[in-house]
Parts: structure tokens; C-alpha cells; sequence
């Protein structure tokens, strides 16, 4: 495969489309939070991304993990379509069981063998966020109705658990720590789509038991 999304300056927002177990498609727009390559295997690499643990996304996918993102980089007129299967890391307290029938995926497995510890990778990703991103998971569950009145005493800031001082602070990154989860994408097809090349170019990648088929296609 001979795309590098870590070589683009400008990426940080993707858009993942799930679907729920109606068969009702949801799409919402996620922020890449890493890259994560098997040593073992390194043409599996893997896609992280973060959300609340009591969003309705993390349902879905333990529904149906087969997921689609788009990735657009408009600095170079770049679309990425990226298909695949999504998993959800969790906090301890939390059991998320898959109600689809689990499928093996080689990057993730590959990681695990590898020795990866996804709590503490969780737990990484969490204090890299800036403060007002860990204030976000101390307000009630996404969705819910909101109370007049209730944001004024939403907390703004939140530093990480290890520089917490005081007793609210302490408390405070707890609670938005038990409600971080990270998800893990691991790609199976992608859709390149190059509209700063004349004429457009498009590339179709599968990929195969040892890595990725490529095949150029009409744009």
C-alpha cells in the first residue's frame, strides 16, 4: 500500500458512518487521536479515535462492527474512504460485550500479541488531550435533555489524574477518565480519491492475507 497519512499536515478530523440495529445509518465526525503499526505486522496499521463511553456510536458498534470512514485533506485535495472494523476500548468498569459475531482482525491481534496494553494506551491518549476536551466527559450523557440552567455549572477545565491537586479536581478527572474510551479502526478497503491531479486519479486498495491489492479505477 503506498499511501502515508501520517506524511499530511492537515488531518485531524474524520467522518464515521455506523449503523444502528435498525439498520439506520449514523455518521458523525471523530478526531484522529493516533496511528498504531504492529511491528509484526506492519502493513496493518491501525486508526485510534476517542468518543464518551455513553454515546450511542459505542452501541452500534458492538452491533455491527464493520464501519466506513471519509478523511478529507483539503490542503492537498485528498478523500479517503476507508472501510473496515471498528473495536471499542473501554474503561475497567464498563462491559461492552460484542453482539455480532466476532471477527479476527490481524492488525489488532497482532498488536495484542505484541504485548499492547489498551487501558494504558487509553489512559495516554487521555492525558494528551487538552483540559477543556476532559471537561467534556464530565457533563451528563450526550443527548439527554438539558436542564435550564445545568451548563453554568459544567466544569471548563479538567486537568489530567496525575496533576490533579485538590479533592474536586481529583474527582473530576476520574469521572471524565470512566467515560474515555478509545476506538480502534482497522482497515480493510480503501477508496483514494487525488482531485489536485489532472486528469483525477483514483486507486481501489483491498487488502490480502499478506497485505494490500491495489487497482487503479475510473474516478
Amino acid at each position: 500500500m503506498r499511501i502515508n497519512l501520517t506524511s499530511h499536515q492537515y488531518f485531524s478530523v474524520f467522518q464515521l458512518a455506523t449503523v444502528d440495529d435498525a439498520g439506520k445509518p449514523h455518521v458523525r465526525s471523530l478526531i484522529h487521536r493516533a496511528f498504531l503499526v504492529p511491528p509484526s505486522r506492519p502493513a496493518f496499521p491501525v486508526i485510534v479515535a476517542s468518543t464518551d463511553i455513553r454515546t450511542p456510536k459505542v452501541i452500534q458498534i458492538a452491533h455491527a462492527d464493520t464501519v466506513e470512514l471519509v478523511w478529507w485533506i483539503n490542503a492537498t485535495l485528498d478523500q479517503f474512504r476507508i472501510s473496515g472494523r471498528a473495536r471499542v476500548f473501554a474503561p475497567p468498569q464498563h462491559s461492552i460485550s460484542p453482539l455480532h459475531r466476532t471477527v479476527e482482525c490481524a492488525g489488532i491481534g497482532a498488536l495484542e500479541i505484541g504485548g499492547i496494553d489498551w487501558e494504558a494506551k487509553r489512559r495516554e491518549l487521555f492525558d494528551a488531550v487538552n483540559e477543556q476536551m476532559r471537561a467534556s466527559w464530565c457533563r451528563p450523557t450526550p443527548g439527554t435533555p438539558l436542564k435550564e440552567g445545568e451548563a453554568n455549572d459544567w466544569p471548563v477545565r479538567v486537568p489530567r489524574p496525575s496533576e490533579a491537586k485538590t479533592d474536586r479536581e481529583k474527582e473530576l478527572a476520574e469521572l471524565a477518565l470512566s467515560n474515555y474510551a478509545i476506538i480502534v479502526i482497522e482497515p480493510l478497503r480503501v477508496d483514494w480519491y487525488q482531485m489536485a491531479i489532472q486528469p483525477n486519479q483514483r486507486t481501489f486498495f483491498t487488502r490480502t492475507e499478506d497485505g494490500w491489492s491495489e487497482e487503479t479505477v475510473v474516478p
